[in-house]
């Protein structure tokens, strides 16, 4: 087992879920309550990820942050390297790629709340921040744990994207997917057969632990 791939790849996806989080529940909101004529497309703009080769996402994240575009220079600039090539550039990339897994539970949670509860919320004075924080979230944490797990479990498990914007440099960008690739191609079965393995036990037992979490919740 890689160790440092390993490391790094489960702060890669503890960097990306945190991120998802905080950028999915303003978006999911939005998306479950609005009524603008742009929601059908953001929708399917938050969707593209899961229809979307992984190589195509990570061919536009690359030549699009890369040194020849303006906006690559200026991230260049400010960090004092590109961001492709680098740890900053997968968790852009994780980000966009699993953006989808955290958006779609948590509007389907959202929607599914009782617009009752919300009407007498604004009624008693409470504000739309306040609304989200107070009445939605506590209303929806099955869809958080739900948002957060999957985000999680599609991170550890990415390949193209973190391939096409990182590359294969150890310790910075080589996540344990990428190592599985390499112990394939040096005919290392035993080693990626231990590497296979750990990858699916961890999003088997992420997944289980959340449906275990589902199933009480219905008990109750």
């Amino acid at each position: 087992m890689d160790t440092v791939a390993l490391l790094l790849t489960l702060r890669l996806a503890l960097i990306t879920t945190l991120i998802l989080l905080l950028l999915a529940v303003p978006l999911a909101y939005w998306l479950a309550f609005t009524r603008s004529q742009w929601k059908t497309l953001v929708q399917a703009v938050c969707a593209l990820p899961i229809v979307l080769p992984p190589t195509v996402l990570g061919f536009y994240l690359l030549v699009g942050l890369g040194p020849r575009t303006s906006l690559g220079r200026i991230i260049g600039h400010l960090l004092g390297h590109p961001l492709a090539f680098s740890f900053a550039g997968l968790v852009v990339g994780s980000v966009l790629y699993s953006l989808p897994f955290a958006v779609q539970p948590l509007t389907a949670g959202f929607a599914a709340v009782d617009r009752a509860m919300l009407d007498a919320a604004a009624t008693l004075g409470s504000g739309r921040m306040e609304r989200m924080l107070r009445v939605v979230l506590p209303l929806s944490r099955g869809s958080l744990l739900t948002a957060g797990v999957l985000s999680f479990a599609h991170t550890i498990g990415e390949f193209g994207v973190v391939l096409m914007i990182g590359g294969n440099l150890p310790g910075t960008t080589r996540t344990l997917s990428i190592a599985l690739y390499d112990q394939v191609q040096d005919f290392q079965y035993a080693q990626a057969n231990r590497t296979a393995l750990f990858l699916l036990a961890i999003c088997l037992v992420a997944l289980t632990l959340l449906y275990s979490q589902r199933w009480r919740h219905e008990l109750v």
